[in-house]
């Protein structure tokens, strides 16, 4: 943030007045947030009609990005004005002299056409301006050796130098010194100390009421949460929560109103103080390029035409801003104390929390666990552990960030981490178990956590950060959460239980397709593809019911068939939650996911008659749309019906004419024997009945192919216009 404002105020006598500190704006609120930024106001009363201000360079761009002063005595800001960045800080130079960047050669070769003296070991004197650093690499008996020669150049002479017998360098630009001077300044983490000033000129020359707001980095304030459950584990428990200030701002912040804020606002740096330039074409030589082609005279008695003298008029028009008299709205958080948000008495905290008004209503502030009592030797004890901290902060939605307001004003010593009690409220909490595909690491691939889950009932979102848990009065773990919502819940595993194994088989299935609309001659029908998990879970005995919660992988496009009690939403996954009754050492569970499978088909589909069966005998069809359906699936029942007919008779027809074609070669191989007419007899009587009953099986396919033909006919005069939608499947009981 700015390094202590210094507020100096100049009389109209004389322009050469010095300008004399008066009166320090002092540091009145501070807003942190969780994306490196901390918003920052001041107030104070000056004198006269100039501010002056003094900035650190390094945030030089956040505050003139975020600047906003305010005149409370009805003033205005006129102006705000600053020197200029050199430009020569951008000199490529000075980024060799980066930490662990560049060396002696590298350096000197940024600095070609520098004027130095090098003196040599030898005692020689060298002077000129560097031309150029060349790598010299050479191998002997010894081995490689890598060394640079430097050439200087003077007037006309060239001198060649070594950089190894270089004793030391002398730069004759006194300005380009104390450049790199600055260079190292900043390399070593002091350039940014230094300040730029930044004057604001304000209108008319009395006292002044300033209020001055900016935003600048900032260490994010880091929050860590502690649960603690009852006896049982079971019901409620206490959650507390801090906020870790990191103060590096150079000057203590006293007895400030603090604000923590979290969310995602967006925030990025921006140059406004280094002059930009645009680079445009260079024009100059178009104007030289132009050379006349020698060409031959000619004679015309034609007059040469004479040029029109042109004339610019140039209109110039001046808009004067109408001068708006601010009328700035301060959030004057009501502070009730001035401690510094540590400690503090459980009567205080409840007081403090009765003064929010509106912003906590319909929030239940439990102040314990009535009828719980906790024997001595359970060590820390909830109750103790809640009068022990004082939390008074109220929630606050501003564009949809949530906002903590600590009501006391706090002190955070500049250079130190200090920490701020925000939450201590009672919420309704347990212990279970929460297995993942995959277990919980490495030898408990089949173990699940011990979780803890929490309703945050508080008005607050809880940042991600590290959770504490204990029980029975002591540690037994930690976790930690991504953000948890107000009136959310959260699932934070902190422990292994090895005692518990869970294991799970799959298999995939399809459904019958069901009709889901007709038209145009087309059938839209719903399959399903089912996966299904079996569960099973296996402990010892134990003697009170447990909770297994079952993370199950949400597939792409499926949905939970049978959805069991309980279960809950994940955006990846279900959480399925398995009660383990007492005494009980295995316990399983099946879960089905459906992944619907939609189809266009024709109505002379061979599945579709399979399909309108199923339609006529679902319960959920009502008599109108039975009425109305019926004569449709009638009519292409009996074509299915015709089309069963045909295939029957063609393959009866199939196997009479094969019997006939065996019967033929039998005659053929037996029509020279004399002794076989007997039996030539027996075959050609059979082949005449093979060939009769082919003839008749073909007039009846004929016969049911022109009937079908009819049949189709009427079925697709029926279906010409025809529109049907299929009630919602009936849910099973």
């Amino acid at each position: 943030m700015l390094a202590g404002f210094a507020v100096a105020a100049t009389g109209c006598a004389s322009q050469t007045e010095a300008v004399a500190p008066v009166t320090n704006l002092e540091l009145d609120r501070v807003v942190l947030y969780r994306n490196g930024i901390g918003y920052f106001e001041r107030g104070g009363e000056i004198e006269g009609g100039m501010l002056t201000l003094k900035v650190r360079k390094d945030q030089i761009n956040d505050v003139l990005k975020s600047l906003t002063v305010v005149d409370r005595s009805s003033g205005q800001a006129l102006s705000v004005s600053m020197p200029l960045d050199p430009q020569s800080w951008a000199n490529a130079a000075l980024s060799t002299l980066a930490p662990g960047q560049g060396d002696l050669a590298v350096v000197l070769d940024e600095l070609r056409g520098t004027w130095v003296t090098v003196k040599t070991e030898d005692a020689r004197s060298l002077k000129g301006r560097i031309l150029m650093v060349e790598l010299m690499e050479s191998s002997d008996d010894e081995g490689e050796s890598v060394d640079h020669r430097i050439t200087l150049l003077d007037g006309d002479d060239m001198i060649v130098v070594m950089v190894s017998e270089i004793a030391s360098i002398t730069f004759e630009d006194n300005e380009l010194s104390l450049q790199l001077h600055r260079a190292l300044d900043a390399s070593a983490g002091e350039g940014m100390f230094q300040q730029v000033e930044v004057d604001v000129r304000l209108s008319g020359e009395e006292t002044h009421q300033i209020q001055l707001s900016y935003v600048v980095a900032a260490p994010i304030w880091k929050p860590t949460y502690r649960v603690v459950l009852d006896e049982d584990g079971q019901s409620q428990a206490l959650l507390q929560g801090w906020a870790v200030v990191d103060n590096t701002s150079g000057e203590d912040w006293d007895e400030v109103t603090m604000s923590l804020t979290s969310g995602a606002p967006i925030a990025f740096r921006y140059d406004m103080h280094t002059p930009l330039t645009v680079d445009r074409p260079d024009m100059t030589s178009s104007g030289v390029r132009r050379r006349a082609r020698v060409s031959l005279g000619e004679t015309t008695i034609d007059a040469e035409p004479s040029m029109d003298e042109v004339s610019t008029k140039e209109e110039k028009s001046r808009e004067r801003m109408a001068e708006k008299k601010p009328a700035p709205s301060r959030n004057n958080l009501g502070a009730s104390g001035s401690g510094r948000g540590g400690g503090g008495s459980m009567a205080g905290r409840d007081r403090g929390l009765a003064d929010l008004g509106d912003d906590m209503d319909g929030f239940d502030d439990s102040s314990g666990l009535e009828g719980e009592e906790i024997a001595e030797e359970q060590g820390l004890l909830l109750d103790e552990l809640r009068n022990s901290t004082m939390a008074s902060a109220r929630a606050k939605r501003v564009s949809g960030l949530t906002r903590f307001d600590l009501a006391s004003r706090v002190t955070v010593p500049e250079g130190s981490a200090t920490m701020l009690s925000i939450i201590n409220e009672s919420v309704d909490a347990e212990q279970a178990f929460l297995f993942r595909p995959g277990g919980a690491g490495p030898g408990y691939e089949s173990n699940p956590y011990r979780v803890l889950r929490f309703k945050n009932s508080t008005p607050f979102a809880l940042e991600p950060g590290p959770i504490s848990v204990y029980a029975g009065g002591s540690f037994v773990g930690e976790g930690i959460s991504e953000l948890i919502a107000a009136d959310t819940s959260a699932t934070i595993p902190f422990a292994v239980e090895p005692e518990i194994v869970v294991t799970s088989q799959s298999t995939d299935t399809s459904t019958n397709a069901r009709l889901l609309r007709i038209g145009r001659g087309y059938l839209r029908t719903e399959s399903f593809q089912e996966h299904t998990t079996t569960w099973t879970i296996k402990a010892p005995k134990k003697e009170a019911a447990y909770k297994v919660l079952i993370r199950h992988p949400r597939y792409g496009g499926s949905s939970l068939k049978d959805r069991p009690e309980g279960t809950e939403d994940l955006p990846d996954a279900y959480l399925v939650p398995v009660i383990v009754e007492p005494g009980k050492t295995e316990v399983s569970i099946k879960l089905v996911e459906r992944t619907p499978v939609e189809r266009s088909v024709s109505v002379w589909d061979s599945s579709i008659p399979q399909v309108l069966d199923s339609l006529l005998a679902a319960s959920n069809l009502d008599a109108e749309a039975r009425k109305k359906i019926e004569p449709i699936v009638n009519k292409r029942k009996e074509i299915a019906d015709i089309d069963a007919k045909i295939d029957n008779l063609k393959r009866q027809q199939i196997e009479l004419d094969q019997r006939a074609n065996e019967t033929r070669a039998n005659l053929d191989a037996i029509q020279k024997d004399p002794r076989a007419g007997d039996l030539r007899q027996r075959l050609t009587k059979r082949l005449e009945e093979f060939t009769r009953d082919g003839d008749k099986h073909g007039r009846e396919i004929v016969e049911l192919t022109s009937k079908r033909l009819e049949k189709k006919i009427e079925l697709d005069e029926a279906l010409d216009g025809f529109t049907f939608e299929a009630p919602p499947e009936a849910p099973k009981k």
